[in-house]
C-alpha cells in the first residue's frame, strides 16, 4: 500500500503499530518524524510518547503527552507511568485515581496495583504516611506493595507477615497454569525473597538474609534492577571484611540497563557504597574520583565529603580533613551539626580533646541538650577544667531558664522547671560537691529543695554540704527531717529472705518435742567437728628411715643434684690413628679389670652394698656424697625452659 501511496495515514499507522509489537521503538519513531506532515500528534501522539517512553526519554515522553490536543485513556494511563518514572508521586496518584474514578474495564485491578506501588514509593522515598486506600489485597502485587509500605512506616514484622502473604498468593496463582513451571515460580518469587532479606538485613539477621539473598542470585534473574539490589546490599553486609566477593558484586552494580530500573536515591546508594569499597581496597584515586563526582550531582549531601575525609585520614592527612570539613559547614550551615560533631571525633582521636570541646560548644542547636552536656563536662573533666565543665552547666540550666521564660510568657503563677532542666541542676550539684565547689553546690541545692520541699534525699544532700561550710544551718534545716518512725520502711523480712532473689534464705526450723527440744537446747552451742580424713602413704613406706626433707622439690632444685653425666660412652672410643692405643685402653682389657682392686662406688651407689633388708626405699634414700649442709640451688637454666620436672 504504501508503494502505491507513499503518504497513506492508516498504512503509516499500521507500520508504526507493527514495529512497536516487535520491539523496534527506534524504527517507529523515524517513520513517525519522516512523516510528520501526514502523521500529526493527533493521530500518533500516543505511539510517539510510548516510543520515547520505552526508549527511556521519559521527559520527551511527557512533553508529547502533554502537547496532545485530546486526552485519550491511552494517553492518560501512559502519563501515570511517565509521572512515576519520574518520581512525581503526587501527580502520579492523582491521574490513577483519576483513571479509577473515570473507567470501568477489564484493566481495573491493574490501575489499582499502580496505584498502591504509588503509595509504597511515597512511603519508602519521601517518608510520606500512607493512607489507606480501601484496596481489598486479592493478589499477590498488592500485597507485595503493601509490605513495602509497611517497610517505608519501619513496621517490619507486619510487612514480613504481608510478604509471607504475597508468596501464598503467587504460589496459589501461579501453579493454576499447567504451562508454569517451578523454576518460573522461583523467578517470579524472587522479588519477594529479596524484599524478606532486606528486612532479614533491618532486624539485624545478617546470616539468614546473605543466605537468602545469595539463592537469588544462584536461580540468575533476568530483572537487573532486583540483582543490582541484592548484590548492593550484600555489599553493605560485607563492609570492609570480604572486600574481594563484594569486588565481584559490584560488577552486578554496573549491568546495562540498571539506571532505569532503580529510583534516583537507589542508585545514589550503589554509588556511595561503591566509593567506600574503593576506600576499604585502598584504592585512594578512585574513592576521590567517585566522592568527586557525587559532590557534583548533590553539593548539599553529607556522604561524599565525608568519604573524602575519611580518605585523607587513611592517608595521615588529619589537618587536612578537618579543613575540608569546616568548608563544607561554612557553604552548608543547615548540615553544620553533623560536620561539627565529625571534626570534634578527629579532633579527639588527633589527642586535641579542648578543640574537640571548642568544636562541640559552637553548635548553638545541641548545647542545651543533656548528651552534649554530659559529653563536654566528661571532656573538660579528663583535662582537668573543671571551671569550663561548671561553665557548661551554667549556660544549659540558663538556657532552660530563658526557654521556660518563654513559653510562659504573661503567666505570673508559679511554674514548675521541666524534669530536664531539674536534672542537669541536680547532676551540677553533685558535681560541684565531688570538686569541692561547697558554695555553688548550696545554691543549685536549695534551688531544687525549693521546688520540691518533700524531696528527703535533696534535704539530706543539703544538710551534709551545710555542715561543711556552716554547722548552724545545718542544724536548722535538719529540724525539716522527718522522725525515724516516719521513715522507716514497712518491710516483710520473712518475706524478703524467702523471696526468689535473696542470696540468703533462713531455713524454717521445725517442731521440737520431747527429747528432741531437750538435746537441741542442750547441744545448741556445740560444733560438729570434721573428721580429718589419712593421708595415704607409699606402698614401699619405711617408717624408721627418715624422709628426705626435700622431696617435694622439683630434681633440679635439690641440693645434691649434680646434673646429667653427659659423654660417659665417648670417653672409652679411640681418637687416634687406626690401631693406635689412648690412655684407656688399659681399662679394656678384661685381665687387668678382673684382678684390678675395687673403684670406690660412686655418689648415691653406696646402698647397693648393704643388705637387702635395709634397702631403703628411692623416695626416702639419701645421697651419701651430697654434703647435708648446701643448700644452694642452681639457678641458672636454659632460656625457655620449664622449671621442675
Amino acid at each position: 500500500v504504501l508503494q502505491i501511496s507513499k503518504d497513506d495515514v492508516t498504512a503509516l499507522q499500521c507500520k508504526v503499530v507493527c514495529l512497536i509489537q516487535n520491539g523496534n521503538f527506534k524504527e517507529a519513531l523515524g517513520v513517525i518524524s519522516t512523516h510528520t506532515k501526514v502523521l500529526t500528534s493527533d493521530i500518533i501522539a500516543f505511539e510517539k510518547a510510548y516510543c520515547e517512553y520505552r526508549l527511556n526519554r521519559i521527559e520527551n515522553a511527557l512533553k508529547t503527552i502533554q502537547s496532545a490536543s485530546q486526552q485519550t485513556d491511552k494517553l492518560k494511563e501512559l502519563y501515570g507511568q511517565v509521572l512515576y518514572r519520574l518520581e512525581r508521586y503526587d501527580d502520579c496518584l492523582a491521574a490513577y485515581r483519576d483513571l479509577i474514578r473515570n473507567s470501568q474495564d477489564e484493566y481495573e485491578e491493574e490501575r489499582k496495583t499502580n496505584l498502591s506501588a504509588v503509595v509504597a514509593a511515597q512511603s519508602t522515598w519521601e517518608k510520606v504516611m500512607p493512607e489507606d486506600l480501601g484496596l481489598r489485597e486479592a493478589t499477590y502485587e498488592l500485597c507485595y506493595n503493601s509490605a513495602c509500605a509497611l517497610i517505608g512506616q519501619g513496621k517490619l514484622n507486619e510487612a514480613m507477615k504481608k510478604l509471607q502473604k504475597a508468596e501464598e498468593l503467587c504460589r496459589q496463582s501461579l501453579s493454576e497454569d499447567s504451562d508454569v513451571t517451578e523454576e518460573d515460580i522461583e523467578a517470579e518469587l524472587a522479588i519477594i525473597h529479596g524484599q524478606m532479606a532486606y528486612i532479614m538485613q533491618l532486624q539485624g539477621r545478617t546470616e539468614d538474609a546473605l543466605q537468602l539473598y545469595n539463592q537469588i542470585i544462584k536461580l540468575k534473574p533476568t530483572d537487573v534492577g532486583l540483582l543490582a539490589v541484592i548484590a548492593n546490599n550484600i555489599i553493605t553486609i560485607n563492609k570492609d571484611q570480604n572486600v574481594f566477593d563484594s569486588k565481584k558484586k559490584v560488577k552486578l552494580t554496573n549491568a546495562e540497563g540498571v539506571e532505569h530500573k532503580l529510583s534516583k536515591k537507589q542508585l545514589q546508594a550503589i554509588e556511595f557504597n561503591k566509593a567506600l569499597l574503593a576506600m576499604y581496597t585502598n584504592q585512594a584515586d578512585q574513592c576521590r574520583k567517585l566522592s568527586a563526582s557525587l559532590q557534583s550531582q548533590s553539593p548539599e549531601h553529607l556522604l561524599p565529603v565525608l568519604i573524602q575525609a575519611a580518605q585523607l585520614c587513611r592517608e595521615k592527612q588529619h589537618a587536612k580533613a578537618v579543613g575540608l570539613l569546616q568548608d563544607f559547614a561554612d557553604q552548608h550551615p543547615a548540615n553544620a551539626a553533623e560536620i561539627k560533631l565529625t571534626m570534634a571525633q578527629l579532633k579527639i582521636a588527633q589527642g586535641s580533646v579542648t578543640k574537640a570541646c571548642m568544636i562541640l560548644r559552637s553548635i548553638e542547636e545541641l548545647q542545651h541538650k543533656p548528651g552534649m552536656v554530659s559529653a563536654l563536662v566528661t571532656m573538660y573533666s579528663h583535662e582537668e577544667d573543671i571551671d569550663s565543665a561548671i561553665e557548661v552547666f551554667t549556660q544549659a540550666i540558663q538556657w532552660y531558664q530563658q526557654f521556660q521564660a518563654r513559653t510562659n510568657y504573661g503567666c505570673c503563677v508559679f511554674q514548675p522547671k521541666s524534669p530536664v532542666h531539674l536534672s542537669l541542676i541536680r547532676e551540677a550539684a553533685n558535681f560541684k560537691l565531688k570538686h569541692g565547689r561547697k558554695k555553688e553546690a548550696i545554691s543549685d541545692l536549695e534551688e531544687l529543695w525549693k521546688q520540691n520541699p518533700k524531696d528527703v534525699h535533696t534535704l539530706a544532700q543539703l544538710i551534709s554540704a551545710y555542715s561543711l561550710v556552716d554547722s548552724e544551718k545545718a542544724k536548722v534545716l535538719s529540724k525539716h527531717l522527718p522522725s525515724s518512725d516516719a521513715m522507716s520502711l514497712k518491710v516483710d523480712v520473712d518475706a524478703l529472705e524467702n523471696s526468689h532473689g535473696a542470696t540468703y534464705v533462713r531455713k524454717k526450723a521445725g517442731k521440737l518435742t520431747g527429747d528432741n527440744q531437750q538435746k537441741e537446747q542442750g547441744q545448741g552451742d556445740v560444733k560438729k567437728k570434721k573428721k580429718k580424713k589419712k593421708g595415704k602413704l607409699p606402698k614401699n613406706y619405711d617408717p624408721k628411715v627418715t624422709p628426705d626433707p626435700e622431696r617435694w622439690l622439683p630434681m633440679r632444685e635439690r641440693s645434691y643434684y649434680r646434673g646429667r653425666k653427659k659423654g660417659k660412652k665417648k670417653d672409652q672410643v679411640g681418637k687416634g690413628t687406626q690401631g693406635s692405643t689412648t690412655a684407656g685402653s688399659s681399662e679394656l682389657d678384661a685381665s687387668r679389670t678382673a684382678s684390678s682392686p675395687p673403684t670406690s662406688p660412686r655418689p648415691g651407689s653406696a646402698a647397693a652394698v648393704s643388705a637387702t633388708s635395709n634397702v631403703i626405699p628411692p623416695r626416702h634414700q639419701k645421697p651419701a656424697g651430697a654434703p647435708a649442709t648446701k643448700k644452694k640451688q642452681q639457678q641458672k637454666k636454659k632460656k625457655g625452659a620449664k622449671g621442675g620436672w
